[in-house]
């Protein structure tokens, strides 16, 4: 009777803490939904807990940013991502659509449109109005990954026969329609770059010097040419204390400028990008949860089956040298440790290279410099893990973990110069293979560590079998 009232008091109990989680379930979910639907609240919050509520409430995505203000709604929409994007512009009226479209930055909105597919490209490029679609189109028509897709066109420039008073009223008359005030540029009355000048220098002057009077002679103002790529842009962001840099034509003309926020950004997406292709796949463009499931399958199964065609080759090398395992079963102890080696030792020279590459610290021209240093590097890296392993053995023998047999001591010279060998063939193809892609036009970052490691896994094999058909011969085989 006891166990029983204990029994239907646990039950009741149970039932109530279930209950109590369920009620708070739907006090939360009704939370949410009033927060979504209520605009003071979505205009009032940071950017970055707006953010939140946007990736916990997907399919309301729409809803939400109709209730947006302008500004708002603008700066949030550069920093989701882009199957986001894709999914609040095509659901948005088309007041809202015009709207968003034609206060985005030129560099943002070209950077959205550029990934679309052309029927959804042509179609927003009718919400745009005459003055934003002519410079979309133009921005579009510049080379991909060049400066031309970064530059904004809203900049200060003054011509050098001004005086201060004309350039600080045209500043508050113009400041609107700039992204940078700190620095105003200096033309001449063609157009053409002359000098930039801080702003504060003209509030530390009397109002009627003129401009040319602010001039340095000789000062070497720092420019972009508009077809100048991204990873030049941030060499020159990197040894400059600068904020934004001037973009001229090869007349000289000023075009526009590119800020350094805008480099960071595109250096963030492309570290990300060249992450994800040294791991073996295709680049997902947007955060790991965003990606629907068959495309995450479908970016990482071609890598996956490329490395498997050549993983199996491996087998082909291993059959060609059956007799010689049969024969010496010891001598398959240690493929696992030799091959592993080779292929550690080529991602990690690839992955130097790589990165060198991406800062512009190596050229293809740099080629036979890495491939001399390479050789010495795998040579003595080489040596080291060789002795390495000649010592484990000797020392396993002695003190008997295991028996290698009578030839020991052939057994460890044969790990010894194969690990010299096959390290040596791993940091120099993992150095190389770069270079080669980077001839071919292709990507370097796509010589990943895997497609690196199946090289050195095929190759490795081959050398160290041949080593040991050489030493052994006439011993163990």
């Amino acid at each position: 009777m006891h166990n029983n009232i204990e029994i239907v008091l646990f039950s009741n109990k149970f039932s109530h803490v279930i209950i109590s989680k369920k009620r708070k379930e739907k006090m939360f979910n009704e939370e949410q939904d009033y927060l979504i639907n209520n605009d003071q609240f979505l205009n009032r919050i940071t950017i970055s807990r707006l953010i939140k509520i946007i990736h916990h409430h997907p399919n309301d995505v729409v809803k939400i940013f109709s209730l947006l203000k302008r500004c708002k709604a603008i700066t949030t929409f550069k920093v989701l991502d882009f199957s986001i994007k894709k999914k609040i512009i095509q659901g948005l009226s088309s007041i809202k659509k015009m709207e968003l479209l034609n206060n985005l930055p030129v560099d943002d909105r070209v950077d959205f449109l550029e990934n679309l597919p052309k029927n959804i490209l042509k179609d927003l490029i009718k919400y745009l109005n005459p003055e934003e679609k002519y410079k979309t189109l133009e921005s579009l028509g510049y080379p991909k990954n060049s400066i031309g897709r970064l530059m904004i066109p809203y900049y200060i420039a003054v011509q050098e026969t001004w005086r201060v008073q004309d350039v600080l009223d045209y500043i508050r008359k113009e400041v609107k329609n700039s992204d940078v005030i700190e620095i105003v540029y200096i033309v001449n009355q063609k157009g053409k770059l002359i000098d930039d000048i801080k702003i504060r220098e003209f509030l530390l002057v009397d109002p009627k010097t003129r401009v040319s009077e602010l001039l340095i002679d000789g000062r070497y103002t720092e420019f972009l040419n508009i077809t100048d790529t991204e990873e030049k842009a941030n060499r020159m962001f990197s040894m400059s204390n600068r904020i934004s840099l001037p973009v001229i034509d090869d007349k000289n003309f000023l075009l526009g400028i590119v800020t350094i926020d805008d480099i960071l950004w595109v250096l963030n997406e492309n570290y990300r990008e060249d992450f994800q292709k040294i791991g073996g796949m295709e680049a997902l463009n947007q955060s790991y949860l965003n990606v629907p499931l068959y495309q995450l399958i479908k970016k990482r199964a071609g890598w996956l089956i490329l490395l498997f065609i050549g993983e199996m080759l491996t087998t082909t090398v291993m059959q060609q040298f059956s007799s010689v395992i049969e024969k010496a079963v010891v001598l398959a102890l240690f493929i696992p440790l030799v091959v592993s080696s080779g292929g550690n030792s080529g991602s990690q020279a690839a992955s130097l290279i790589i990165q060198a590459m991406s800062l512009g610290e190596v050229k293809i021209k740099d080629w036979w410099i890495v491939m001399r240093r390479e050789i010495i590097c795998g040579f003595f890296l080489g040596s080291i893990l060789g002795l390495t392993g000649f010592i484990r053995i000797v020392a396993w023998h002695k003190i008997n973990l295991f028996n290698y047999g009578s030839h020991w001591i052939l057994v460890g010279i044969t790990v010894f110069l194969s690990l010299i060998g096959v390290v040596l063939w791993g940091t120099l193809s993992g150095s190389m293979l770069p270079f080669i892609i980077k001839k071919l036009r292709g990507d370097p970052a796509s010589s990943s560590a895997p497609f690196v490691a199946t090289l050195v896994d095929v190759v490795g094999l081959i050398i160290y079998f041949s080593i040991s058909c050489l030493l052994l011969h006439g011993t163990l085989l």
